[in-house]
């Protein structure tokens, strides 16, 4: 959404939308369109710069992270470069091209949002953001409820007796989990 506000911005601050629509393709919009390709290869690089920190956090192939940083890149040029040449008003000047990239990064893009955090990661740092109205695990349910039953001194050791400590990193010194405290 703020991705094509900011292109709406860029063409309504170079030749506007009247100046759009009735100049011819070429040098004339040579302008709108820089400045289109320079605010789409910024929001690349942040979108990548996100992609990147999930890849990391689910231990993703990273070819799957290059495939989506790089055809984001051409998405962009390309997205200018239509911008440039397209006539309005004749349908054949609009390449239908375009549309199988944008749904090939879309789905990288679900690739790399839907991975797994890794083995180990702390599952509470992970949904500590969201309130949850089921029931709760008979495990969590029966440390609840003799903690009242007991003295605060007694039930501290009885849980942390009674927690599963995380499975060990594959490699290497071991990365926070999930994807921040705000959640995906």
């Amino acid at each position: 959404m703020a991705e094509t506000v900011v292109i709406v911005v860029c063409i309504v601050s170079t030749i506007g939308f009247e100046g759009l629509l009735n100049s011819a393709p070429g040098p004339s919009r040579q302008g709108m369109a820089g400045a289109v390709l320079i605010a789409s290869l910024i929001f690349v690089a942040l979108r990548g710069n996100l992609a990147a920190c999930r890849t990391r956090d689910a231990n993703g192939r990273r070819w799957i992270l290059w495939a989506y940083i790089a055809l984001s890149a051409v998405y962009a040029l390309l997205q200018a470069g239509v911008l440039l040449v397209v006539k309005f008003g004749d349908p054949e000047s609009i390449p239908g091209g375009l549309n199988l990239l944008g749904l090939s990064i879309f789905g990288l893009w679900c690739t790399i949002l839907w991975a797994k955090p890794v083995a180990g990661s702390n599952i509470d740092e992970l949904t500590d953001v969201f309130e949850f109205d089921g029931p709760l695990p008979a495990s969590t349910r029966t440390g609840r409820a003799t903690a009242p039953a007991t003295s605060s001194r007694a039930a501290a050791p009885a849980a942390s007796a009674a927690r599963v400590p995380p499975a060990p990193q594959p490699f290497g010194r071991p990365r926070p989990a999930g994807f921040g405290k705000r959640g995906v």
